[in-house]
């Protein structure tokens, strides 16, 4: 999911969209592909808000890509079900970084349940597990918007999902101004 707005990385995201941002001095969304392509054989990237920056950064890339775009403030239940994906995916936030091999343990381990979310540190991490039994609860998509994929993760688990939180690490991401300085100048963060 590559199509929000980053709205609290303003007025960076005003001229860049918050995936396209570097962590470690490389783009988010780059780092993302490399190690969901170690797992998925197929991506379908959701964009939105400076679209054609994402877009053009990711089509390049040797894998098997495609692109959809979303409306703005739509939320990530909308983002999923325009991917038109078949149980059972992963979906995920374009802007987050994982420890190196995070997303194929998360994988193995979200197979045994219906649906799983990510967690780390104690906070949930913007990673998901999808089977059949939690895709089918994506439509109607619930509510109004924006629509949310834990509203959906909560009808399926109320219709008897199986759904389990999966460790996967310390994320990295980049949520204010300051983020983007200390996940790429890391000898600036204070001891």
């Amino acid at each position: 999911m590559a199509a929000g707005e980053g709205t609290r990385l303003r007025p960076i995201t005003e001229v860049w969209p918050k995936p396209v941002l570097p962590i470690d001095g490389r783009p988010a969304v780059v780092t993302l592909m490399h190690e969901l392509a170690r797992v998925c054989e197929r991506v379908v990237v959701v964009t939105g808000h400076l679209a054609e920056q994402v877009e053009a950064l990711v089509a390049p890339l040797p894998y098997d890509i495609g692109f959809v775009r979303q409306p703005p403030g739509q939320g990530s239940a909308d983002a999923v079900l325009r991917a038109r994906a078949t149980p059972p995916y992963l979906a995920l936030a374009a802007d987050t970084v994982y420890p190196d091999g995070a997303l194929g343990r998360f994988a193995s381990q979200a197979l045994a349940f219906d649906g799983a979310v990510a967690y780390a540190r104690g906070k949930r991490a913007p990673l998901w597990f999808l089977g059949e039994r939690v895709h089918a609860q994506l439509e109607p998509l619930p509510g109004n918007p924006p629509y949310e994929l834990l509203d959906v993760f909560k009808r399926a688990d109320d219709a008897g999902a199986e759904i389990s939180a999966v460790q996967v690490g310390r994320t990295r991401g980049l949520t204010s101004p300051v983020d983007l300085v200390l996940e790429n100048f890391p000898y600036l963060r204070q001891p």
